[in-house]
């Protein structure tokens, strides 16, 4: 699972023509971590686009109060692609096609090849920024009225893979985040809920690279909020 990705920087965002005039005036972390804002792209009218912050950690319109919202968002920050139509967590947004694209540079996985676990960055064989399939809620505080736009980033599984079948822990499953083309990023943003699992594939390794990211070398990146914590590993995700 995806629980850390740095995010396309300012500059780099508008420059990768996803159909979007404005960005937030708000920045964003150098890198995302659960309960963190980020930028996504979102549908816009019939064949617009817009970009919104929100947190990275999918939370459920019909949680009944931040406390609620923010713990279930601590389990939804992927969403497994195979079940995400009929999950509690994600049918609602799968079946209103709010589907998003969460621009990033890199994701991290853990590498488990030295016998422990040594955090490695993937990205474009090219070095270019890409975007990454999501689905997209918008969740209202029932105490203050506050509107807040969270997100969960679509998996595939990715087993036989050259590259994600190095990544995990030895005897997990493979799985890797949905990369959409950018001359389709438009098709998925509009796309209708029964066409969407034609996107949901992985992205051929030739056009991926990978490579040791220590995550000491890059503490110093990292906000000074502290982040939802993530869910354990043996939580029981039933609801996402």
């Amino acid at each position: 699972m995806c629980t850390n990705y740095t995010p396309t920087a300012r500059v780099r965002l508008k420059a990768m023509q996803m159909g979007v005039e404005h960005l937030p005036v708000s920045d964003w972390p150098p890198e995302i971590f659960p309960g963190y804002e980020a930028p996504i792209i979102v549908a816009a009218g019939q064949n617009g686009a817009q970009c919104l912050l929100a947190k990275f950690g999918l939370m459920p319109r019909w949680s009944k109060d931040a406390k609620h919202a923010t713990e279930l968002a601590r389990g939804t920050y992927n969403s497994r692609s195979e079940t995400a139509a009929i999950k509690p967590s994600f049918r609602s947004p799968w079946r209103e096609s709010q589907f998003a694209l969460a621009p990033m540079e890199n994701f991290y996985e853990p590498c488990w090849e030295t016998g422990q676990a040594v955090r490695w960055a993937v990205s474009r064989a090219d070095g270019e920024p890409f975007a990454v399939a999501a689905l997209w809620e918008r969740w209202t505080d029932p105490d203050g009225g506050e509107i807040v736009h969270s997100f969960s980033l679509l998996t595939v599984n990715a087993d036989g893979h050259p590259l994600m079948g190095r990544l995990h822990r030895p005897g997990d499953e493979k799985r890797m985040p949905v990369i959409v083309s950018p001359e389709h990023y438009g098709d998925w943003l509009h796309a209708k809920p029964n066409a969407a699992m034609a996107w949901m594939q992985t992205t051929a390794a030739e056009q991926l690279q990978g490579e040791a990211a220590p995550r000491a070398s890059l503490r110093k990146a990292r906000p000074k909020p502290t982040p939802a914590p993530s869910a354990p590993e043996d939580l029981n995700l039933s609801l996402f």
